[in-house]
């Protein structure tokens, strides 16, 4: 078992008092048999009050109401989790999906359905277009090396940048240029295994990176959906199946439904915006 300690700290400067909008909170990491949670803690300025809901992915969003003017809005959370993911490939699919290409069965393709949309035509031929650079449809594969195929051909092929411009890129975008962000590659990552017909979707949590110049983030990775094994991570900007120092706070069909804040203010007011993450053991 391994402990980490996360700080997320978020400052809003507005140029003139504003009033806030309510503000969606995603940043308590998702608890399950893997990851537990020791302590956490909130801590918000101006004065909140603060509703607690499960959503329909099960994440925990709280949702923080304001009720003076301000010219700063402060979020800072704390966490202490206990991670006990530490063999990510301890796990066993069913037999019938072992090897590619396989059929989601009864009752799980009903509910998986909405994780398998497609995308539009066009992306769709390109994505399959690139698909055939590593694999064809004549190969004869296993699941697992297929996904895991796909997340070390983009770390391989593509190079990997810090975006600051908010949304994520289409898998068109990411192609065409050969660089993105953890989240663009993520959804590059969905998009394909989509268009193979298989089930998955998007995550937003940190990362602790040791070897990096920060010693922690926030980060976004995929999950493809194996029966028997159940959601399964794989992270394209490393190009590995997601391990230990992968810290899960949100999963949604859409890339786009899962940032750590989201709200709104209103005054004749511009804004600005500072984050710090910090991961580290403890």
């Amino acid at each position: 078992m391994l402990r980490y300690k996360i700080m997320h700290r978020t400052y809003y400067n507005y140029s003139a008092n504003v009033m806030l909008g309510s503000q969606n909170l995603l940043l308590r990491p998702r608890e399950d048999y893997e990851l537990r949670i020791e302590s956490f803690s909130l801590k918000i300025i101006p004065e909140a009050t603060l509703l607690w809901h499960r959503d329909v992915e099960g994440n925990s969003v709280a949702i923080a109401n304001f009720t003076l003017p301000t010219n700063q809005l402060v979020i800072e959370s704390e966490v202490i989790i206990q991670q006990y993911n530490e063999s990510p490939l301890n796990f066993m699919v069913s037999d019938y999906a072992l090897s590619y290409p396989f059929s989601y069965q009864g009752e799980d393709n009903i509910l998986l359905s909405a994780y398998k949309i497609l995308p539009d035509q066009t992306t769709t031929d390109v994505v399959n277009k690139w698909i055939a650079n590593f694999w064809q449809p004549d190969e004869a594969i296993q699941t697992y090396t297929l996904l895991n195929r796909i997340a070390a051909y983009i770390h391989k092929t593509l190079t990997y940048r810090v975006r600051e411009e908010p949304g994520v890129q289409s898998a068109i975008e990411t192609l065409s240029c050969g660089t993105g962000s953890c989240r663009d590659f993520a959804f590059l990552f969905m998009q394909a295994v989509r268009c193979l017909g298989l089930a998955s979707r998007f995550v937003s949590g940190y990362l602790y990176a040791p070897l990096m110049s920060e010693i922690g983030s926030t980060h976004a990775w995929a999950e493809v959906y194996l029966p028997g094994a159940g959601w399964k991570g794989f992270d394209p900007t490393i190009g590995k199946i997601v391990g230990s120092d992968h810290i899960a706070v949100a999963v949604a069909r859409l890339p786009e439904s899962v940032p750590p804040i989201a709200g709104s203010f209103a005054g004749p007011a511009t804004s600005s915006l500072t984050v710090g993450v910090w991961v580290s053991l403890c």
